[in-house]
């Protein structure tokens, strides 16, 4: 829904629903490498140790992930609004709440695991990271930021957009306030 100098760009349910099929898979690829570790001479599946660490990490990873994916899907809020006052990030589970227009320094597209996000550069990134309520979304901003620099990114995987139309409009908005 377009009003003006207001956008609201809802979640998509469709692609929460496969984003939790594939969770299913990989907690479930998790708990067949704890039960039941594939044997192998070659590489990492030679070593049934690291195997069901591997195990332990993709559950906890991906058990995490459908766990906010699952909370997201009843959720009716837009994954996204961008008014006057800056964005209103829902999107995913590190959600950024209100960026300020102010605040903004820049935006660049980044891929993070063959998957491109929006990296929204702020002037104060530490208060972005302070406000969150949640230890795990905190703990995962200020990794984010550690690891690429800034604390907040957006994707299109959970939005009703793709990321091309989501980087265009973010742009536009941005350049129309500079």
């Amino acid at each position: 829904m377009e009003a003006q100098n207001h956008t609201e760009i809802a979640l998509s349910k469709n692609k929460l629903y496969l984003m939790l099929s594939g969770t299913v898979l990989f907690v479930s690829m998790g708990v067949w490498f704890i039960i039941n570790p594939p044997a192998s001479k070659h590489g990492l599946f030679s070593n049934p140790v690291l195997v069901v660490i591997l195990g332990v990490v993709t559950i906890v990873f991906f058990g995490f992930l459908g766990f906010s994916i699952l909370r997201k899907l009843p959720d009716n809020k837009p994954g996204l609004i961008i008014n006057g006052e800056g964005i209103l990030d829902n999107s995913g589970p590190l959600a950024a709440g209100l960026i300020l227009w102010d605040d903004i320094l820049g935006i660049r597209t980044i891929t993070i695991s063959s998957q491109n996000m929006l990296e929204i550069a702020v002037k104060n990134p530490e208060e972005y990271i302070n406000r969150q309520s949640s230890f795990l979304k905190r703990k995962g901003m200020q990794g984010n930021y550690k690891m690429y620099g800034s604390p907040i990114y957006i994707s299109a995987n959970s939005l009703t957009v793709g990321f091309q139309e989501l980087h265009d409009l973010i742009q536009k908005n941005l350049l129309s306030r500079k």
